[in-house]
């Protein structure tokens, strides 16, 4: 009986000792997934006791192959998104030549001998090299934002005066699209922000409301934990939007915005994101509401 007991009490000793150890070995697993969480390590897991147990070897290795092809996704996903970049970059920048020569030669053609239907139709000609060159401008300027690393200057600047000296800028573009504008009065609100970067904002937003607004357009500013600026405007009739993408690039879903790249508040989004801001889109009632919101300066 006493060596009964012995022999029980060891392989007791041996199986508390076998759970203590296997616990170690999953607390040790689940620090390592945690560090590859939280910090930039990439090394796969490893195991304190080898053959332990069997079946935890195997998970050990299934769960290092998972992470290696994540890894591999996560390469080949940086890699295609760099490419995508330099695409976007030598296809804007390859379109820019033929596009000079063309309206130099459409200028050279104006100043000849035309009759009025050739001059009609030059105009016709001119004005959509103009909007050849925004759109080329954009896709530009995309490609630079994205690959570029950000130099921002961030100065305190009276954001109320710098909406109302915006849209005062493009009174003949509202003008020329038959629109009015009505900026909510509001006292002087004041933002840490780059100016250059914030004046972009602005324009792009004036110019998304010209382009797909059906009406008047409303401009409002407040305070409160961060300014936030909102721009509002009918939506053309039988417009689609999913204002979950709004924000993504080359986003044209629905036919209102057939006149665009889909980089505008892609741009607008990418900007407010330097400066530490954040964008949203809401559509009620017919109308499409866009709303920044950028960091307040304190007194």
């Amino acid at each position: 009986m006493e060596i009964l007991a012995i022999v029980f009490g060891v392989i007791c000793v041996l199986l508390i000792v076998y759970l203590v150890c296997l616990q170690r070995q999953l607390r040790n697993i689940n620090r390592q997934l945690g560090e590859r969480l939280t910090t930039p390590k990439r090394q796969p897991i490893s195991l304190e006791f080898l053959n332990l147990n069997s079946q935890l070897n195997r998970l050990t290795i299934n769960i290092n192959k998972y992470l290696k092809e994540e890894e591999n996704r996560r390469l080949d996903s940086i890699r295609g998104e760099k490419h995508f970049k330099e695409l976007i970059a030598n296809i804007s920048h390859d379109l820019r030549t033929p596009l000079t020569a063309i309206k130099g030669y459409q200028q050279l053609m104006e100043k000849g001998m035309l009759t009025d239907d050739q001059h009609h139709k030059l105009q016709i000609a001119q004005k959509h090299a103009v909007r050849l060159e925004h759109l080329i401008e954009q896709f530009f300027e995309y490609s630079y934002r994205v690959s570029s690393e950000p130099v921002l200057h961030i100065e305190r600047i009276n954001l109320t005066n710098l909406v109302s000296e915006c849209l005062a800028q493009s009174v003949s573009v509202f003008e020329e699209h038959d629109m009015t504008v009505q900026l909510e009065e509001t006292t002087p609100i004041f933002v840490c922000v780059d100016k250059e970067l914030t004046i972009r904002i602005i324009q792009n937003l004036i110019r998304n409301c010209t382009l797909h607004s059906a009406g008047a357009i409303e401009v409002s500013l407040l305070s409160d934990n961060n300014a936030v600026m909102t721009f509002t405007n009918p939506v053309k009739n039988n417009a689609v939007i999913d204002v979950s993408k709004l924000f993504d690039r080359f986003y044209t879903a629905d036919k209102s915005r057939g006149n665009s790249t889909g980089l505008g508040l892609s741009i607008v989004k990418l900007l407010a994101e330097q400066m530490n801001g954040s964008v949203s889109a809401g559509l009620t009632d017919g109308s499409l509401t866009i709303q920044v919101k950028l960091a307040l300066c304190k007194e």
